[in-house]
């Protein structure tokens, strides 16, 4: 049974290039394109970022710092790379699906929020997506006042 998807959440992109500051993001997602920050983002040692909201359903993920990043466990598989994420009905479910398939995943608890889990495949083409439990992230606008 395929992994029930309930939508997209976030698009997470590094922002090193060029040796911009974060001050320069926010302004440039907000004066230009009229966008807030969540400033409800958890801090993340060695990850500077915003989390820009767009509307009421999701985000937009600035990531700096080094990279690959110290999340990384091995060559690969780093939660710091481009990415999108889409929100899962059954974080448990999909994990079991993940494995019952044999698609290779990676997982990463904790980094998000308390007890947060966070799945990571990548597509034919190599491209990354996150699968996490829809009720558990602050792209939702309905989360960010948890």
């Amino acid at each position: 049974m395929a992994i029930k998807v309930m939508g997209i959440h976030h698009h997470a992109v590094r922002i090193d290039a060029g040796g911009h500051g974060l001050d320069a993001f926010q302004a440039f997602y907000s004066d230009v394109l009229g966008l807030k920050h969540d400033s409800g983002r958890p801090n993340v040692p060695s990850i500077p970022g915003l989390w820009i909201n767009v509307g009421n359903v999701g985000q937009i993920h600035l990531m700096g710092g080094e990279f690959p990043s110290p999340l990384a466990k091995v060559p690969g598989e780093d939660p710091v790379d481009v990415h999108v994420a889409l929100a899962v009905e059954d974080v448990a479910a999909a994990k079991a699906e993940l494995e019952r398939l044999g698609v290779h995943f990676w997982s990463l608890v904790g980094v998000a929020g308390p007890q947060t889990e966070q799945l990571f495949v990548r597509d034919p083409a190599g491209n990354m997506i996150e699968l996490h439990q829809y009720d558990k992230c602050r792209c939702a606008a309905a989360n960010r006042e948890q």
